[in-house]
């Protein structure tokens, strides 16, 4: 005898982490930020009574962030990393019977969140390039939809959403439906037409916007995300968290880093500007991606992704690989940059498919 479980969970595969590298080799396959905690921040998680619950509620993070965003506090949610932020927002909007539509390829974790749920994944495919098909997201929604997810920057394709196709977007939503902007990349966009979902959330009510300290921060260790939109909505998905999820080392570390913002920025500027050394470099080789905007650039290699993986992997760079679809590799170190840019070179000569995949894809 076994113990009966959900069909549908014990069929669902759990989330993957990006792969581990050997110590000659680069970790670029879970777009972390390479450069080394701050020493302020140091000061802040030494500070923690580790003997201690933690605020539950978050207060003094949520109140700063809420004097940030020009919003009150009860607008303001914090949790565990934004991801777990999604997942208390799609179990307070769907269940079974349900709908949730989002973009594919997108963040990995959609699907399982959805199922979890008990709802069903709509998954609207990227057009041309990785960008969203807004028009058939839109399209998609019927009276069973409950949630809308947007990514932009998209993860794994690096792309992103501009404020007048979200504002077009929105249009066509109906104010019923919960929609979640994911920007847990934001900070690494220079676009200024893109779409800045703080600056949205007057004109759509139904609007929850997704942050995270994981990415430009540094902080994916101690995961802390948080959100802002209606105080209903997020009321809800406090209903749904684990109660003391943020721990107090994770509190401290946040509050730290928004005091050394202008710091943790600038080393932001420093990867950004590294990005462009590799689009520039990848061009040369005769890459064509699509313009990066997170983190992370996106190979869209298609039936050729493992191999060109294994390429990668035997020069030192661990990307995260995405069977049939593409590899997706974080801006690291600054030594990574010679040694993926000659690896990508290399596999232009040994594996054309790849690349022709990538500039039809």
């Amino acid at each position: 005898m076994v113990v009966t479980l959900r069909p549908e969970i014990a069929a669902l595969p759990p989330y993957r982490q990006g792969r581990m590298a050997s110590d000659d080799a680069f970790k670029l396959s879970s777009n972390e930020n390479p450069n080394p905690t701050h020493p302020a921040i140091l000061a802040a998680i030494a500070e923690s009574n580790l003997n201690r619950y933690p605020d539950g509620a978050a207060t003094a993070l949520r109140a700063r962030l809420a004097e940030r965003a020009g919003v009150s506090i009860d607008e303001v949610h914090v949790g565990a990393g934004s991801a777990s932020i999604l997942y208390q927002l799609v179990q307070a909007a769907a269940g079974a019977g349900d709908e949730v539509v989002y973009p594919w390829r997108s963040f990995e974790a959609y699907p399982g969140i959805v199922t979890v749920s008990g709802a069903t994944s709509v998954r609207v495919p990227n057009l041309a390039g990785g960008l969203h098909d807004l028009d058939g997201m839109a399209a998609a929604i019927t009276d069973r939809t409950r949630v809308v997810i947007v990514c932009s920057p998209n993860n794994p394709t690096s792309t992103l959403v501009t404020a007048a196709q979200f504002s077009a977007f929105m249009a066509k939503v109906p104010q019923t439906v919960l929609v979640i902007l994911d920007e847990a990349y934001f900070e690494f966009v220079t676009d200024p037409h893109a779409v800045n979902g703080l600056r949205e959330l007057e004109n759509h009510p139904n609007l929850v916007v997704l942050r995270t300290f994981s990415k430009a921060f540094g902080l994916a260790g101690l995961r802390v995300g948080w959100a802002v939109g209606a105080s209903y909505i997020l009321d809800a998905a406090r209903s749904a968290a684990i109660p003391l999820a943020v721990t107090e080392p994770a509190q401290l570390a946040a509050l730290a880093a928004l005091e050394v913002e202008a710091d943790l920025l600038a080393g932001v500027d420093d990867l950004i500007a590294r990005r462009g050394r590799v689009v520039a470099g990848l061009a040369e080789a005769g890459w064509s991606i699509p313009d990066p905007h997170g983190n992370f650039v996106w190979f869209a290699t298609g039936d050729e992704s493992t191999a060109v993986a294994a390429m990668f992997e035997d020069d030192g760079i661990v990307g995260r690989v995405f069977a049939d679809d593409g590899i997706r590799v974080s801006i690291g170190e600054e030594g990574s940059v010679e040694r993926l840019l000659s690896s990508a070179a290399r596999v232009v000569g040994t594996l054309p498919r790849a690349v022709e995949n990538a500039r039809l894809g």
